[in-house]
This record gives C-alpha cells, structure tokens and sequence, in this order.
C-alpha cells in the first residue's frame, strides 16, 4: 500500500505543478475561452480512450508494467510542456501546450490501475477506507504540486514548473521500476476481450454500477468546471492581472489550491474510514455532493480587491478573501468525500476479475465529464462568469438527490465469476 501510494502521489504531485497554470499560460498567449476550454479537456480526452485500455491491460498482463509504462510517458509529455512554456510565438506556444496535454492523458493510466491494484489487495470491507488513499493521493498533490509551482515560478520563471514536473515523474519511474511488486497473482481468472462500447454496455448494464458511473460523471463535470475557471474567476473578481515576467497573480491562485488541497488531504487521509461507518456509502455521497454543490453556487459572488494577504485574512480585516476561503473550504470537504465510497461501492459490486475494466470505465466517464466541463465552463465563462459555477451547483445537488433516493440498499461483496 505504501510503495503505491507513493507511486501515485508523486504522479500526482507532478500533475498539480501544471495544473493551475495552465488557464492562465493559455490566457496569455491569447486563447480564446472555448480553446482555453479545449487545451485543459484534451488530456481528459484522450484518457478517455485510454483508461478502460490500460485497466483491460493491467487485469491481462499486470499492474506492475502499466503503472510504469503511464509514469515514464508523464515525465515526457512535462518535458513538452516546459518546452511550450519558454516558445515566444504564440501560436506555436499555444499548439504546444496543447500536444504537451494530449500526451500527458494518454499516458495518464496511473489511477485506474492504482485503484485495480489496492482492489486486488484489499478485501472488500476495507475498500472504502483504502481506496480514500487514492484521494489522500490527490489532495497531498495538490498540496504539494502547487507548492513547487509556485517557488519554481519564482526562482525559476515560466518554464521551471515544466521541468520540476518532469524531473518528479521520472523519479517516480526509478522508484517504481525499483520496488513496486506485482498485485496480480498469476492464476487469476481474466475477464473476456470485449470491444471497447461492448465493454461500457457490459459495465453500465448493471444498474448500481450504471447508476454510481452516471453519479460520477456528474460530480467530476461540476468540479472539472471549477478546477479549469478558479484561476480567471480569481484574477478577474479580485483585479489581478497574471503575465509571465508578473508572476504574484499565478501565486495568488496556486496559494489556493495549496489550501483546497490541505483540506482535501485532511478529509481523505483521517475521516473517510469514521465518515463511512457513521453515515454508509450512499448517504456520505449524497452529503458530499450536496456541500460541493453550495459551494459552486456560492464562489463566483465573492469579490474583492488586491491578491491574497493572509495577515489581513488572519486579522479578519479581509473580508472577501475570507468569504472565498469558507468557500472553498466548503468545496473540498464536499468533494474529498465523494470518490472514496463511490469507488468503494463500485468495487464491492465488480467481481474480482474485472475490476480493472470496471475502473477504467469509471474512469473514462471521469475523462469524459473532463472533457465537456472545461470546453463548457471557459466558453461561457468569457460571456457569463456566473453561469458555469450556478449551473454545476445545480448539478452537484441534483446528482446529490439522485445519490440519496437510488443509493439505498448497501452492496453486498461482490462474488468470483
């Protein structure tokens, strides 16, 4: 558990180095909202062909080569970002960055596979509790990642978050390489060789399973549509203006990732076992969903003047930044609760030989939510800034209502087919 957890979290590390930035390198080389939208979905669309083929993959062949096989072309597709990063022309920069992302998600298998390989090792009344490591994972590197974004912006300039990000991954390669084991033992029972839409239709046709994917689209469309428009929505509500010789706006933003990513990482690494026991799986999703939908509602009403000051926040002498903050306080409670049951339930219904297809249709829905949330949320964003953030609330709770009416019989563990 603990080599790959590792293996995970310095993925992921490397992930929320870029991740924040890249609205705002988009911004500057000129993108318009929708290619804004467009260059921040490409890495979801091509893992959304990729994952359910590195889950059918890894149940084939192992965990092991996949895992390693995804995190070495991570560390190539940060090289192409550090690349477009420091490119003057703009539309050269801009076609950069943009096949920087396509093949980082087609390479970006590590979290189905990582979550097949704690199914195999984990029993089911344990998955919940486990699988909240994953999200433990996220929340740390969302910690972490922005962190060394933002001291590499500052000693290093526009290009070094690429390049940090590209030196992580491929010590995360060594490591892995080194001593990462094996989950799959040798004479497990594979799942058949279905087609790709063979294999979707075969998952979706049970209907808990069905109903947990089509619950999870909607929660990752709603927070894919805030991750893609927090660093504009912050830049414009708060009069800040990010270039890449000015980089205190960038710092602003990514100083609150860090935050959202603190208490992310609190949530999922001590209260998702307790939270589960307490309330069961369906009635915690159905909560988390119903926080990260009042959130969203409230966020893009919150205005104020200057960057974050955090005397003035401490000193309560900033009220706009406060507001913002119990915001997105909200946001990552309600959204650090919601993919540890979800996946655990989602493992317990999947017989043990296909949980990697499972996964990775789960996650392919992911991708696709990933995919239309951006494209949405920055088109509409440049007309409406309210829109996206009151229409993805209104998501997020109804997705919470379809969690609390439908997700009421507790799944028994799945049997050996």
């Amino acid at each position: 558990m603990l080599v790959v957890f590792l293996t995970v979290f310095m993925d992921l590390i490397g992930f929320g180095i870029v991740v924040p930035l890249i609205p705002m390198y988009s911004r500057h080389y000129g993108a318009s909202g929708w290619l804004i939208g467009f260059i921040i979905a490409s890495f979801s669309a091509m893992q959304f062909i990729f994952s359910p083929i590195w889950g059918k993959l890894s149940d084939r062949h192992g965990r092991r080569p996949i895992l390693l096989i995804s995190t070495a072309g991570a560390a190539l597709s940060y090289v192409l970002f550090a690349i477009a990063s420091g490119i003057q022309n703009p539309t050269f920069a801009l076609g950069a960055l943009l096949v920087s992302r396509l093949f980082a998600g087609a390479c970006g298998g590590n979290i189905t596979v990582a979550q097949a390989y704690i199914a195999d090792i984990t029993p089911p009344e344990k998955r919940s509790k486990r699988m909240g490591l994953i999200g433990m994972a996220f929340g740390l590197g969302f910690i972490f990642g922005p962190a060394i974004s933002g001291i590499a912006l500052k000693f290093g300039g526009a290009t070094a978050p690429g390049w940090m990000a590209a030196a992580l991954c491929a010590l995360n390669f060594i490591l892995a390489y080194s001593i990462l084991a094996e989950s799959l033992q040798p004479g497990s029972a594979h799942a058949g060789n279905r087609p790709r839409f063979a294999q979707w239709s075969h998952t979706l046709s049970h209907p808990k399973i069905g109903l947990l994917i089509l619950i999870f689209f909607l929660a990752t469309f709603a927070f894919s549509c805030f991750e893609s428009t927090l660093p504009l929505l912050v830049n414009d509500n708060f009069n800040l203006h990010f270039t890449m010789d000015e980089t205190k706006p960038a710092t602003t933003v990514i100083t609150l990732f860090v935050f959202c990513g603190l208490i992310g990482a609190f949530i999922q690494g001590g209260l998702i076992g307790r939270m589960v026991k307490l309330l069961g799986e369906p009635k915690l999703i159905a909560l988390s969903l119903l926080c990260t939908g009042t959130a969203l509602g409230l966020l893009p009403f919150i205005k104020g003047d200057g960057p974050l000051n955090w005397h003035a926040v401490f000193s309560l002498a900033d009220g706009p930044w406060i507001k913002m903050l119990l915001a997105l306080a909200l946001l990552s409670i309600g959204s650090s609760l919601t993919r540890a049951p979800l996946f655990g339930l989602l493992s317990n219904l999947t017989p043990a030989n296909e949980q990697g297809a499972t996964i990775g249709v789960a996650q392919s829905a992911g991708a696709l939510a990933r995919i239309v949330g951006p494209i949405f949320a920055a088109s509409f964003y440049v007309h409406i800034p309210m829109l996206p953030y009151v229409v993805c609330g209104g998501i997020s709770v109804g997705a919470a209502l379809l969690a609390a009416l439908r997700l009421t019989v507790k799944a028994a563990p799945a049997a050996q087919n």
